[in-house]
């Protein structure tokens, strides 16, 4: 009997699956939705070279795929314990809900599935050998399909625009105004 529950739990140990990581990125708006293949994207960070739909929408934005493929790449220095232990602290849980508003489980976007499959992808990512990136983000987050809400992320680029204009107008026109009024 002993036996047999060992062979069970060593089993069960041995032969876990890995945790499913995305396979497509999802671009959603509304009723639109038109998805990416993950390969696509760990493509063009390896070759800098795109294809199939990324090669057509980086055409018609007009992006360069050497810039895309350099963003892809760009690594996130996070120290792991510390990442690991703000994520999980009310500040960290309030950032990720915001995020999760952005990305989420294609089929689930609901906090309870969402904020967790992204905490899970931070984590994971942060381990990997390349450590953070878009891609080994991709790689470690645990949902077959990773929903991105354009008009989201747009509006959060909007405001981040937005931000850096007003600081920009605030840090430039007033402060040479009052050098040359000065007698």
């Amino acid at each position: 009997m002993a036996l047999a529950a060992g062979i069970g739990i060593a089993s069960q140990v041995c032969c876990t699956p890995h945790v499913q990581a995305a396979k497509d990125v999802a671009l959603v708006s509304g009723a639109f939705r038109r998805s990416i293949p993950v390969k696509e994207i760990e493509h063009l960070a390896e070759t800098g070279e795109p294809i199939g739909l990324l090669k057509n929408l980086l055409s018609l934005s007009g992006q360069d795929p050497a810039e895309v493929a350099k963003l892809l790449n760009q690594k996130i220095d996070l120290p792991l314990v510390l990442t690991s232990r703000l994520v999980s602290t009310r500040i960290g849980d309030a950032i990720i809900k915001r995020v999760a508003k952005i990305i989420y489980p294609i089929y689930t976007p609901e906090p309870a599935v969402s904020v967790p499959a992204i905490r899970a992808g931070v984590i994971e990512g942060l381990q990997r050998e390349k450590g953070l990136t878009a891609v080994s983000f991709l790689q470690a987050y645990p949902n077959a399909v990773m929903a991105v809400n354009l008009p989201a992320l747009f509006g959060v680029i909007e405001k981040t625009e937005s931000i850096a204009g007003l600081v920009q107008f605030f840090s430039d026109s007033p402060l040479d105004g009052l050098k040359e009024a000065q007698p």
